[in-house]
């Protein structure tokens, strides 16, 4: 059964029956789902939910499905790390890594794919399409191919190399635009308008799709013993998982699994090279102005954030901080991250890991509050992006060879 009563405008609060739209017919606000949460209160327990699957699919009461006939690869439930040594390294006592590059494709995205096109299917829809800068793109493909449906895909033109590659060996249409990624959304909103029976997953099923975030909530708040965590840092592209995972800790508490209402102060990362949510929070403005991106993470490079008034808004009051990083320093979070905790992650990582540093040395975050950093992408993604990685040394294959590398090593210390 769906405990789904519809969906609602977020700004004038118009209610919609659970169909494939996402944008209020009378203010053209966003729109989002509506659940009984009495109902899911009186049939959901942390038992039931230890019961599931190893997947975002042990929440499908907090899901925006009717059946159970699921379109996924086995989503979620990745590891929540004790991060001691990077904890050291920033002076944190209590920090977390979710670790979300052990996805099936490699990036967080397979948990609001998997959601949205289990919905399209129920809502028979037949495509599977999206705009992408890379990480959706892989799950959609993939996801499309599992579950032959016929697939669209639109990336801009000058993506990483794997990330077209990991796409393309899925089988499906995959469209280059010559443009940035707010060029192929625009073009996407209006082939999804032409093409009633396709499902764009962030475009007419985004309202569905966002919803899969809220997992990257439940998980952590499950891997900590059913206690919510004192603080999180989120990469911030088009802003909706930090808004999702916000309503996430929420819902836990409103359906009584957890037992103190969640305190969670939530701060956003994003790189400097394409930074609009970050710029406003400095500013202390409300206006988001649009920015044409320009950095080395092209995963966040979103330069006009759909939900990025809402993610500033949650930042805000729930006590956070949103934190902006050059592309040098990006990197050092990629390695820094590698170099304690043995996680590659792409360069959204970077970004998560370089702001986290940043929080910590201007003291917004605590040495004692227990902090999630969310790492949503693996680093094979985006191995371009670490100039200068490469041997140490290329020596003759000869034992004289290497002591005498290894003796030059042991006189440097």
């Amino acid at each position: 059964m769906s405990y789904v009563e519809c969906l609602v405008c977020k700004e004038c609060g118009q209610t919609y029956e659970a169909k494939a739209l996402h944008v209020c017919e009378f203010c053209f606000g966003p729109l989002e789902v509506r659940y009984d949460y009495d109902a899911i209160a009186a049939n959901i327990s942390r038992e039931s939910i230890a019961r599931g699957p190893l997947s975002i699919w042990r929440y499908r009461d907090l899901l925006p499905v009717e059946g159970d006939q699921y379109v996924s690869l086995g989503a979620g439930f990745t590891p929540l790390v004790r991060a001691e040594r990077l904890g050291n390294a920033l002076g944190l006592s209590d920090l977390w890594i979710k670790n979300d590059t052990l996805n099936p494709t490699g990036s967080f995205k397979d948990r609001v794919v998997s959601v949205a096109l289990s919905r399209a299917r129920e809502l028979g829809l037949k495509v599977a399409a999206c705009a992408s800068t890379g990480n959706l793109a892989n799950s959609v493909a993939a996801h499309a191919a599992w579950a032959n449906m016929e697939s669209y895909v639109f990336i801009p033109a000058n993506l990483e190399r794997a990330k077209i590659t990991t796409t393309a060996v899925y089988g499906g249409k995959l469209v280059a635009i010559d443009g940035n990624y707010d060029d192929v959304n625009r073009l996407c909103a209006e082939i999804a308008s032409e093409e009633p029976d396709w499902a764009f997953v962030n475009v007419n099923v985004r309202t569905y799709y966002g919803e899969g975030s809220k997992t990257l909530a439940f998980e952590v708040a499950e891997q900590l013993g059913w206690q919510a965590p004192d603080h999180v840092v989120v990469p911030v592209a088009s802003g909706s998982q930090l808004t999702k995972i916000y309503k996430g800790f929420g819902e836990l508490y409103r359906v009584g699994l957890l037992d103190k209402e969640p305190k969670v102060r939530i701060s956003g990362a994003q790189a400097a090279g394409c930074s609009p949510v970050a710029t406003a929070f400095a500013a202390g403005v409300d206006v988001i102005r649009p920015v044409k991106p320009d950095t080395i993470a092209k995963s966040l490079a979103i330069g006009n954030p759909a939900d990025g008034y809402y993610a500033l808004d949650i930042v805000r009051r729930t006590g956070g901080s949103f934190g902006s990083v050059t592309d040098e320093e990006i990197l050092d979070g990629i390695r820094l991250l590698a170099q304690t905790e043995g996680i590659f992650a792409e360069t959204a990582g970077g970004v998560t890991i370089a702001t986290l540093a940043k929080l910590a040395r201007e003291g917004v975050i605590g040495k004692d509050e227990k902090t999630v950093a969310y790492v949503t992408g693996n680093g094979l993604k985006t191995v371009e992006a670490m100039r200068g990685a490469g041997p140490t040394i290329t020596i003759d294959p000869s034992l004289d060879s290497f002591f005498q590398f290894l003796n030059s090593q042991r006189s440097a210390k």
